[in-house]
């Protein structure tokens, strides 16, 4: 028998996929079906407001389960552990970079968007700019989801496929007309109530997994030791330089500006926030998010370590035996739970719940912009509520049926991973950059905004891209951590996964070697500075800029800022001109704030 068949045979006994396995994995299905139904037609939910933010009247704990479940995929629960498996737990630091993101949230942004009640946060775009910056913001946004949405529902399949050799084109259909099912029919209500449910199953089936193979190698200790030996235990590294990949820098404070974007400015997470009665509820929903996401990080990273501990002298990527990186986490799984019959399920259940979590909030929020950003502003009829629900479930239903179709695109197109996290490192930083000039930049107009924001995007999109052909084209190597083959017990051919760098290239940009970590932070500053530059050009010829209402701005603009005279009075007329020169800041009908509202 020659090598490929071995490794074959070894990968098909792995595969211990029961019948109770596949129970669990259906009454998984079964229950966010049933959610679905519930909300959607035993409940009443005749109103916009129903249906995009559960009538406002959520509670912080399910909101906060639901964040949590959402911003978790599948990429990230198979994603971290081969990453602390290939090159250590570095990454394991960006952890302070969530903790600086709650206080920065909870203070700047969100006392902002909650303030407004909003429905998607887009519509503070026209509000603090024009409907220009509005259409651009809501554009990025979409343009991010379509390409990120496949990658969500392709991954976990992988791992399926891992586990039961089930082919993706199977499984994939299914998973998504249910998660289509229950969000088009039970709007944000059913969305949150499926994630506290596929959150539970996320955090028992990595505690499963990290506990069961915890035992299985020998104990904490021996896990511990054998990723000492290799490195893979890491102290903060304190290099300087901008192009080492992973430092206490970048993933501390670019790790703040990257999870500034995903979680204060998004429309995913920003939704959940305002469907919140309070502000004082959503500065919780953002700690208890802080935290789950922490713990949940956690369990992702040691899982990372267990892999090695448990394949330490047999490295399944070079014998084949795991056929793509995110196959690890699953590989280790047929491996230790493998012969408890319902366990391998609930891991599945696990991995898919983060996809459907996923998916379903993105579904819901992209119906939410569709109606509020590129439908409102530019059509003048008022729709009926029975038609503003087709028109909302339409979006649902075309969206997951676009994601689905893209999968199969996903599967043909070997570094499509890399390239959708390059796309959404474009579109990320440019789109933090505009909100903040709008938050805590009263005197940037809606031009330098707008070519803020498109400069910003031109550079990033250079940037981002030429890094990944360079990358691609082994012109940038990131070495990893020691990996040998040296006591596997059974025939393989070895592949080797060690790329050769070759020579330096002179024509390669020195700023292509800069770290992953600051494409964000990098795509921010530039909006900011080029929009900022634009705005003091408009000044000085002479064009009018009409200062935000105070309620645009964050609390602590508020303090330092003046409020403008009121528009109709003949002094304010004569400096700033006629009314049409008056920006929709002026005609929002927004009553000043007084001293008690403004200090709360």
């Amino acid at each position: 028998m020659d090598d490929e068949n071995v490794v074959t045979n070894t990968m098909y006994h792995m595969q211990k996929f029961s019948w109770i396995d596949y129970v669990v994995f259906v009454f998984m299905l079964a229950i966010s079906a049933f959610v679905g139904v519930y909300w959607g037609f035993f409940k009443t939910q005749t109103t916009q407001n129903d249906y995009l933010l559960g009538g406002r009247n959520m509670k912080v704990i399910p909101v906060s389960m639901s964040l949590v479940a959402s911003f978790v995929s599948g990429i990230t629960l198979l994603g971290s552990p081969t990453e602390v498996y290939m090159y250590g737990t570095q990454y394991g630091y960006i952890m302070g970079g969530i903790f600086l993101m709650s206080i920065v949230m909870t203070q700047v942004y969100l006392p902002v968007f909650h303030g407004l009640k909003i429905t998607s946060n887009y519509e503070y775009l026209s509000m603090r700019f024009d409907n220009r910056v509005r259409l651009f913001g809501s554009f990025l946004f979409a343009f991010t989801l379509i390409g990120w949405l496949p990658i969500v529902i392709y991954v976990p399949a992988l791992a399926f496929n891992q586990v039961t050799g089930v082919d993706i084109h199977v499984i994939t259909p299914i998973v998504c007309l249910v998660c289509i099912f229950y969000t088009s029919a039970g709007g944000l209500q059913a969305v949150v109530w499926t994630d506290v449910i596929q959150i539970t199953a996320m955090v028992g089936a990595m505690a499963l997994v990290a506990i069961k193979g915890t035992v299985d190698v020998g104990g904490v200790g021996v896990v511990w030791q054998r990723n000492m030996d290799t490195g893979r235990i890491e102290a903060p590294n304190w290099d300087p330089k901008p192009t080492a990949r992973h430092t206490i820098w970048n993933l501390v404070f670019g790790g703040l500006i990257y999870w500034l974007q995903a979680n204060a400015v998004n429309q995913t997470m920003v939704q959940r926030y305002l469907a919140l009665p309070t502000l004082r509820g959503a500065k919780w929903a953002v700690c208890l998010f802080c935290i789950g996401i922490s713990i949940l990080y956690c369990f992702c990273l040691y899982c990372g370590l267990l892999i090695y501990a448990r394949f330490y002298d047999c490295d399944p990527l070079q014998t084949k035996l795991a056929k793509a990186k995110d196959q690890l986490l699953p590989l280790l799984v047929m491996d230790v739970l493998g012969g408890i019959p319902g366990l391998p399920g609930i891991f599945v259940a696990g991995i898919f719940s983060a996809a459907l979590s996923s998916l379903s909030t993105s579904l819901n929020s992209m119906s939410a912009v569709v109606l509020e950003d590129f439908y409102k502003p530019f059509f003048k009829k008022r729709l009926t509520d029975r038609q503003t629900n087709w028109v909302l479930k339409s979006v649902v239903i075309g969206l997951g049926a676009l994601s689905l179709a893209l999968v199969f695109v996903v599967e043909k197109m070997g570094t499509i991973l890399q390239l959708t996290m390059t796309l959404e490192a474009m579109t990320m930083g440019p789109q933090l950059g505009v909100f903040s000039m709008g938050i805590l930049m009263p005197w940037v107009d809606a031009t330098g905004a707008l070519v803020g924001g498109i400069v910003g995007l031109a550079i990033m999109a250079w940037w981002c891209l030429s890094a990944q052909l360079a990358i691609a084209r082994g012109l940038i190597v990131h070495p990893h951590k020691p990996l040998t083959t040296e006591g596997c017990l059974y025939n393989y051919t070895i592949a080797d996964i060690v790329i050769t760098p070759p020579t330096e290239s002179a024509e390669l940009h020195p700023v292509l070697h800069v770290s992953y970590m600051w494409y964000t932070f990098a795509g921010a500053l530039m909006t900011i500075f080029v929009g900022v530059m634009v705005s003091k050009a408009n000044k000085w010829w002479g064009k009018v800029h009409v200062p935000p209402d105070p309620k645009l701005l964050a609390p602590q603009m508020r303090r330092l800022y003046r409020e403008p005279p009121h528009p109709r009075d003949e002094p304010f007329i004569r400096a700033y001109g006629n009314k049409d020169n008056i920006t929709n800041s002026t005609s929002m009908n927004m009553k000043p704030l007084t001293q008690r509202e403004e200090i709360s």
